[in-house]
Order: structure tokens, then C-alpha cells, then sequence
């Protein structure tokens, strides 16, 4: 990527406690397979083709290939300072040899070894945000988020992040030690948090929002080949595809009369939110990242806002967001206490 005349990364604030990062933040779930066939040098050119054009936030977890995904990381950042990349991971997630998630960890002698081999494969002394990447119904969030605490104080971690949880939960969590952000899907074809409590709880309480799936799994502005796990989402099933797709038509006219992709379209309406909120994207290719970084040039006015929430109301996408045993797992789609 030129750096000659790039367009600038927004940057923001992860909360009142958290990090300054830009906005957007580069994913790297799909670096890892989990969407199809990876190529590990085209990986590293990636994360370097966001940190050349002054990217900062890197979004990981300790599952996404089985830590494949964090020593992809290392070898980019082993050309680059570690300052200059907000190393974002997530822990807690159980998987067999065969890849299958079987469940969630957050006991705090978990915690204190999920940290550990995150810090050997990632090369670092510190991770930027260590959070649960589920809550683990067995261990109360108290007790999980009290031990990721005692890391920031070991100086192993700078700051707490939740992902997936509830309004309540929320609450509980930053009762016990400063939250910078919530991680949990936020697209123009899911929008509950606007309606459950839990967009409304972290502005109330100063915690930001890091927005992964803005682009729905490749619906929005994306090929539309079913690779990796994509066919198992009931999104991309039978007639709610064809249903998910038709109410994307409006947004395509809307997006070619403004010069833009429908992923920019996307990207700009996520972050258009809030200046709390930061949309996580996921690239491939280094075509991908340069698109992801020009959406920062989109503005989107009222007149804009307001054909957009016509054509894909709250509520509009059909279909659950994951198959069902794993939306069993959502903290934050449990209903609101009380």
C-alpha cells in the first residue's frame, strides 16, 4: 500500500480507561483457515499492509488455529517495533485435536496459563487487551475478570476487554476492575445490541465497543462463496440467503451513487455508531486491507443514516448468527435480568 497520499485512520479511544487505537481494527480469525484456504506469507504482507498505512489494533485469539493465528503475528511483528501494534486476544476457548470447540475455561489458573502461552507465541512481555472469549458458565465473571486484574497489576496485561456478554454482565465485570471494551458482532444485519441494553450499558459506563462480523461473514459487499465454516451459519442457509441478500439491494445503489464498495458502505455505518465504537475487519489479501482503510473516507450524512435504517431495519436479517448449540454459548443473548 502507497503511503504517499493514503487516507488517515481515524482514531479512538477504547473507553474512558482503555487504549488510543484507529479504527479500523484488522481481525485475524481469517488468517488462520477458518474461512478457507490461507497462505502464511500473503498473511504476513497483510498485517504489514495495515501497520504501513498506520493501522495500530491487531484482534486474535489464542484458538484461532489453534495458536497459529498468534505466531502468524509474531513473525510480522518480528520486523516491526511492538509498540506499534494494540495486540487485542481473546482466551478461554476449548478445542479438540480435531479443531471442534468443546466448551469455554475461565478459571483463574486457566487464566494465568492461556496468558502464558499467548506471551510465548506471540514473542511479548505484555498483551494490549486480554479478554474471555466466552463467559464460562461454571466460573462467575468476578472471578474471571479478578484474575485477568492481577495480570494488568503483574504488568503481563495493560487492559481488560469482555466479548459476547450480557448487559448484566457487563455491570458484574466492571464492578470489579476497569473495562476498556466489549467485543461482540455488530453489522447492519445484526443489530440486537441496540435493543437488549447492552449498546446503551457501555456508553452509561464509558466502555467501548470493538465490532467484529461487519461485513456479516462475507454477505455484505463479499464473494459469496460459501468457504469454511460459512455453509454451517444459518444466515447462508436455504431462503434466508436469498432473503439476507435481497435486503442488501438498496445499500448497493446507495453505495455505487457515492463512488464506494458495499463493505466501505458497511464499514462507515459501523463506525457512524458511535466514537466508542471501532469495527474489526477481517483480511485476506492486501486488496482487502486498502479497501477497509479507504471506507475511513466515507461519509454517511442523516439523509444517508435514514435510507440505510429503511432498508434494513433492526431485526431485518433472518436467521440466527450461529448454529444453534453455539448460540446456547452467548452470554449476550440471554435475556436481560429482572
Amino acid at each position: 500500500m502507497t503511503t504517499s497520499n493514503r487516507i488517515q485512520f481515524s482514531s479512538r479511544q477504547l473507553g474512558k480507561t482503555g487504549p488510543t487505537v484507529t479504527s479500523p481494527a484488522l481481525g485475524g480469525m481469517s488468517l488462520s483457515g477458518v474461512y478457507g484456504a490461507v497462505d502464511d506469507d500473503e498473511g504476513v504482507r497483510v498485517i504489514h499492509a495495515y501497520l504501513d498505512a498506520g493501522g495500530t489494533l491487531i484482534d486474535t485469539g489464542d484458538f484461532y488455529g489453534a495458536g497459529h493465528n498468534e505466531m502468524l503475528i509474531a513473525r510480522a511483528l518480528r520486523e516491526r517495533d511492538r509498540d506499534d501494534a494494540v495486540l487485542s486476544v481473546k482466551f478461554g476457548a476449548l478445542i479438540t485435536p480435531a479443531g471442534m470447540p468443546v466448551g469455554f475455561d475461565g478459571r483463574p489458573e486457566a487464566v494465568r496459563s492461556f496468558l502464558t502461552y499467548s506471551l510465548q507465541r506471540l514473542g511479548t512481555d505484555h498483551i494490549d487487551i486480554y479478554r474471555p472469549a466466552r463467559v464460562d458458565p461454571q466460573v462467575p465473571i468476578e472471578e474471571t475478570v479478578g484474575a485477568v486484574q492481577e495480570l494488568v497489576e503483574a504488568g503481563y496485561v495493560r487492559h481488560i476487554g469482555l466479548s459476547e456478554v450480557s448487559a448484566d454482565t457487563i455491570r458484574r465485570a466492571a464492578a470489579v476492575a476497569p473495562i476498556s471494551d466489549l467485543q461482540i458482532e455488530y453489522s447492519l444485519l445484526s443489530r440486537g445490541i441496540e435493543t437488549n441494553g447492552i449498546l446503551d450499558t457501555c456508553r452509561e459506563l464509558g466502555i467501548g465497543i470493538t465490532a467484529y462480523s461487519v461485513l456479516g461473514r462475507g454477505l455484505i459487499g463479499g464473494s459469496g462463496a460459501l468457504g469454511g465454516s460459512l455453509a454451517h451459519m444459518p444466515r447462508f442457509q436455504g431462503d434466508n440467503l436469498d432473503h439476507n441478500r435481497a435486503l442488501l439491494v438498496t445499500l448497493e445503489e446507495l453505495a455505487t451513487a457515492k463512488g464506494i464498495t458495499l463493505a466501505q458502505l458497511a464499514i462507515a455505518w459501523v463506525a457512524a455508531r458511535g466514537e466508542h465504537i471501532v469495527p474489526v475487519i477481517g483480511s485476506r489479501r492486501v486488496s482487502q486491507v486498502e479497501s477497509m482503510v479507504g471506507a475511513n473516507a466515507v461519509t454517511l450524512d442523516e439523509a444517508d443514516l435514514a435510507r440505510i435504517d429503511a432498508a434494513v431495519p433492526v431485526g431485518a436479517a433472518r436467521g440466527d448468527r450461529y448454529p444453534t448449540q453455539f448460540m446456547g454459548q452467548l452470554d449476550s443473548e440471554r435475556p436481560a435480568a429482572g
